[in-house]
């Protein structure tokens, strides 16, 4: 194991405690030492591999100006890259220049007047979330609540809320599972553009906001608070700072980063233990590779023994934890539930995983709602389905708003998922993959992970000559997912099912229909099914439908030679 900068600091303060500011919070005591071999003898909850589907608010002070992600490092960079859009100019155009209007700023201008976590959690279990996860800090290193170690907190400065105490509140009283994500970890070089000044126009070579300090502020609206507390930029920037894309080289702190210093991963391990010990949620998701600043800290591995024991304790000595980390390698896979952002994996993997993803940008853009640039119910549904297919979660951002609310788009598309929820859900909650996840034309061409994930929507799109199975946790019964809605009559063979019916107790339904289902397996024990003919139509059938298979033996064979699955 690398020696980390707080390892020898930690061994000595973190269990006995120290007063005044370099006071560490305490670790919690527990089977789960912080080392990975310790770790790796994590087991996933019965209760997040039964749940398959969570909602996430991507929400805070980035969402202000409605502009997408990764606004507060954009605004003070002038060779943004394509997909970060306008925002440099923009920021100029709405703001003012970042030597007087900065991220900090903007904060300011959060109110989140119209958030009401009730009403939200209240439709979020309607749609047919069973857990849900509040964004408690991103990159821009602010705290969305009562922050004991972090001054610029959501009590403090913008919305005077304690925001993660609200939501936790909402989605316990109406039974969903609560959890957390925290990006913080790489403020450190996230912000290093507002170190900067414009290059060109009336103010070349006039500093950003990026190194002001407390003494600044005198007689200004952030008096009394220190800007460095949240920039924290008081260092030399990492190698290449005005490449825009060296920060996705040096997110695991190598290639020239610029390594954070000892009293920056106090501080980052003080936060997440408090936050964790405050409103003691089921999962936290980290926007980390492996754990928060690691290697070079062991922090990380820390928050995680702390999360694992705590839990313990918290449910009477059941783990009911649930961490979520990024590009794990297989052995790191056992110790956490791996987490791919926009992606999937192309196969079934032998341990609970989760997608993340999101409507539209992962901070609010209105321009996506306003070009109707949001996935589709469809796009949901079955990215939902082939990812349970696969010992999968799918983890389900839907944009707020800056005032706390969802726009119309988002509201319709909710409630299209809501309705096919409804009919469909029995084949996804509490499933298991089958022997194998599908079959079909799409199979042929799946992408692989590109780092983090990112291969989502560079398939073949999936049509009704797709399948996808999930079966029972008992194992008796099979759901079996058209990816599309066949022609009325269709014949549909299944090629990789191979069925037997020896007591003539097999029965084939269409979950939904309450109308007979022609049916017949085949002298190869292949299961044929005629699409019924109905009155009308149901729209949902055309995102992905669901044959309910039981009372049979049923097994796994490969195509004949020629046949195409």
């Amino acid at each position: 194991m690398k020696k980390t900068v707080m390892s020898a600091m930690l061994a000595a303060v973190v269990l006995g405690g120290c007063a005044g500011p370099e006071r560490v919070e305490r670790m919690q005591t527990g089977p789960f030492e912080p080392t990975w071999e310790s770790l790796s003898r994590y087991e996933t909850p019965e209760w997040f591999r039964d749940a398959k589907f969570g909602i996430w608010a991507h929400w805070g002070p980035q969402c202000a100006p409605e502009r997408g992600d990764w606004y507060a490092r954009f605004m003070y960079m002038e060779n943004a890259p394509n997909w970060a859009g306008d925002i440099f100019t923009y920021h100029r155009q709405r703001y003012g220049h970042p030597s007087q209007f900065g991220f900090k700023d903007v904060i300011h201008t959060w109110k989140a007047e119209n958030w009401d976590p009730d009403k939200l959690l209240a439709l979020y279990k309607r749609v047919g979330a069973r857990y849900f996860v509040a964004l408690a800090n991103h990159h821009d290193n602010f705290d969305n609540w009562d922050s004991k170690y972090q001054p610029w907190n959501s009590v403090n400065v913008g919305p005077k809320k304690d925001l993660i105490a609200g939501w936790a509140e909402a989605a316990r009283r109406h039974g969903l599972r609560f959890g957390v994500s925290v990006h913080a970890s790489h403020a450190w070089t996230w912000y290093e553009p507002s170190q900067g000044a414009d290059k060109t126009g009336p103010y070349a070579g006039v500093p950003y906001d990026g190194k002001l300090t407390k003494a600044d502020g005198k007689g200004l609206w952030w008096e009394g608070l220190d800007p460095q507390d949240l920039y924290a930029q008081n260092h030399p920037r990492s190698a290449d700072a005005e490449d825009p894309t060296a920060i996705h080289r040096q997110w695991e702190w190598g290639n020239g980063a610029s390594i954070p210093d000892e009293a920056y991963c106090r501080k980052f391990y003080n936060r997440t233990l408090d936050l964790l010990n405050r409103y003691r949620p089921d999962l936290i998701y980290f926007d980390d590779t492996a754990l928060p600043l690691y290697p070079v800290s062991d922090v990380g591995l820390r928050i995680a023994a702390h999360f694992y024991n705590s839990s313990i304790r918290w449910n009477k000595g059941k783990l009911e934890a649930v961490l979520n980390g990024k590009v794990l390698t297989p052995e790191q896979r056992k110790c956490m539930v791996w987490d791919i952002e926009r992606g999937a994996s192309p196969q079934i993997e032998p341990l609970p995983w989760q997608t993340c993803t999101c409507l539209g940008s992962w901070h609010y853009d209105r321009r996506i709602y306003e070009e109707h640039r949001y996935k589709s119910a469809k796009t949901v549904i079955q990215m939902l389905v082939d990812i349970v297919s696969k010992n999968g979660n799918l983890l389900l951002s839907v944009p707020l708003r800056s005032d706390g609310s969802l726009d119309a788009e988002e509201e319709r598309i909710l409630e299209e998922i809501a309705a096919w929820m409804d009919v469909n859900g029995e084949a996804i909650y509490a499933t298991r993959p089958w022997k194998v996840f599908g079959e079909g034309p799409a199979m042929s061409e799946a992408v692989p992970i590109r780092g983090a994930g990112f291969n989502e929507g560079r398939g073949r799109p999936l049509t009704a000559e797709d399948v996808r199975y999930t079966v029972s946790k008992d194992g008796r019964t099979l759901y079996v997912f058209l990816m599309g809605r066949p022609a009325a009559g269709q014949t549909v063979v299944l090629k990789t099912l191979r069925l037997k019916n020896p007591s003539g107790q097999g029965r084939v339904s269409l979950l939904g229909w309450a109308g007979p289902i022609d049916w017949n397996i085949d002298s190869a024990g292949r299961l044929t099914v005629n699409w019924p003919e109905m009155e009308t139509e149901r729209p949902f059938d055309a995102y992905a439908c669901v044959f309910k298979v039981s009372g049979f033996e049923m097994d796994v064979q490969a195509a004949d030679a020629g046949e195409k699955l």
